[in-house]
């Protein structure tokens, strides 16, 4: 059944409420009320017991329900590592000891770089490289904006540009679900890669920005805000681990307990991808080794607080739980993404877009135009994969039967899915960025978008012009 102009309402609804109201939460369940709605033409008892069990039908995903997990074990082993005094130990060591970081400048860089070298996942990427870096950020008082911006700008976008894991699969499969050739889709893929302006103006922006201390709009007063108060966040703003912070009494700084569980969680994590990949780790199962990586690095940072009597078994249990609560909130917003992308699929959200700006089409346009939409798309419904999967179907068999340059207009697709992964609040690696770093979603989304639209800007123009060209 085709809903029309009604497929778009649900998820523009929601990104409308979420920055007026500044409330995600609820800006996702009435998006998903109205969802059900016109799906249940309109019947208000059907459409209400369907925003019921749409949310049940999102735990059908076993990858849904991995991340799920996985950010409850997360925000268990960050609170065990900080109350067991290992962020205390670890800033100590790397502050003041040896004092390898030495400013924000360098903690910003070291972000950077620790997203780089995390690359099979956005989502792993996010929550290693938050959890990782959060210590450095904090005690060298960069905000939790500018922590957000970096962790999330080297997780997706750099993903696809060295797609050396599950994404090489899937973008590969995209291309040739579009009508490209299975024996010519890695070489299209790679031909793409130079051609994606969006995500290598991005990533090597946010490098500039780390190094240059280069601060624009509400990131600005961000910076102004913490320099001059020491604030992280706005007032009233910020994550629930920002709460009831430091080691408990009698806890002494180790930075053991901090370098060791993250050791094991990333140690468990490739260990798990070698194995699932029959020795090659970018064939492995992404979502169960970040599920295993999680328990182990969780089960570790227990045992170092019994073994040092730091608390009792009884207690670290008491403990882990009282942790992973500090996350509800972050795993609520993201069921709630989850099944609103459901929702967005089921009401063919994408084709009805695609058919809007498809209509009156000159050949040469079709790069810009497939960015600009995949960019709107991907915005709307908070979802790179889901949109590359629409697009490739629609704008590649285009690209091909009118004689466009094919790589440049897979670029585009990709790079305009990214755009939305990046950038929109309803995006799971968003509320990940945010909650390893400590930021408030709409504060996250706020003080990055100046940089991203300045990267689709220019990519926008470069399609523009390299669509007449190539």
């Amino acid at each position: 059944m085709e809903f029309g102009f009604w497929s778009v309402v649900p998820p523009l609804l929601t990104i409308v409420l979420a920055l007026l109201t500044k409330n995600v939460f609820i800006s996702l369940i009435l998006g998903i009320f109205v969802g059900s709605m016109v799906l249940a033409n309109g019947a208000v008892f059907t459409g209400i017991n369907e925003t019921f069990y749409s949310f049940i039908h999102t735990f059908e995903s076993n990858g849904n329900t991995i991340v799920l997990i996985s950010i409850l074990l997360i925000g268990a082993l960050i609170y065990l590592i900080e109350k067991s005094g290992g962020i205390d130990g670890f800033t100590e060591v790397m502050l003041h000891r040896r004092a390898l970081i030495r400013s924000k400048r360098g903690a910003n860089i070291f972000t950077w770089l620790l997203g780089i070298v995390i690359f099979t996942s956005g989502s792993l990427s996010c929550m290693v490289t938050g959890s990782v870096a959060r210590p450095f950020n904090d005690a060298l008082k960069v905000p939790h904006e500018k922590s957000s911006f970096l962790i999330h700008t080297t997780s997706t976008p750099w993903c696809v540009l060295l797609p050396l894991s599950g994404w090489l699969a899937a973008m590969t499969g995209y291309l040739t679900s579009g009508g490209v050739a299975e024996d010519e889709a890695i070489s299209t893929l790679i031909q793409s890669i130079p051609l994606n302006f969006y995500c290598i103006i991005a990533v090597f922006g946010a490098l500039a920005v780390a190094i240059f201390n280069i601060n624009i709009g509400p990131m600005k007063k961000a910076e102004q805000r913490a320099e001059t108060t020491g604030e992280l966040d706005a007032p009233g703003h910020g994550s629930a681990l920002a709460a009831d912070s430091g080691p408990v009494s009698g806890a002494k700084p180790r930075a053991l307990n901090m370098l060791l569980p993250m050791l094991v969680l990333i140690a468990g994590i490739l260990e798990v991808l070698m194995v699932t990949g029959n020795g090659n780790p970018t064939k492995g199962a992404g979502m169960q080794a970040l599920l295993w990586g999680c328990i182990l690095a969780v089960l570790t940072i227990c045992i170092l607080c019994v073994v040092q009597k730091i608390f009792t078994v009884s207690e670290v249990i008491t403990e882990m739980f009282r942790g992973m609560g500090t996350m509800l909130p972050v795993a609520g917003i993201l069921l709630f993404g989850f099944t609103m992308g459901t929702l967005v699929k089921s009401l063919d959200t994408g084709n009805y877009l695609t058919s809007l700006f498809m209509g009156a089409l000159t050949p040469a346009l079709l790069p810009a135009l497939t960015f600009l939409l995949c960019m709107l798309l991907s915005f709307a419904t908070g979802t790179s994969m889901g949109t590359m999967a629409i697009m490739s179907v629609i704008c590649l068999p285009m690209a091909i039967n009118m004689g466009i340059h094919i790589p440049l207009t897979a670029a585009a697709i990709f790079g305009g899915s990214i755009f939305g992964d990046h950038c929109s609040p309803i995006s799971d690696t968003t509320v990940m960025s945010c909650a390893t770093s400590g930021c408030d979603i709409i504060d996250h989304v706020k003080t990055q978008l100046p940089y991203v639209l300045i990267s689709a800007g220019a990519a926008l123009v470069l399609y523009l012009v390299l669509g007449f060209i190539l």
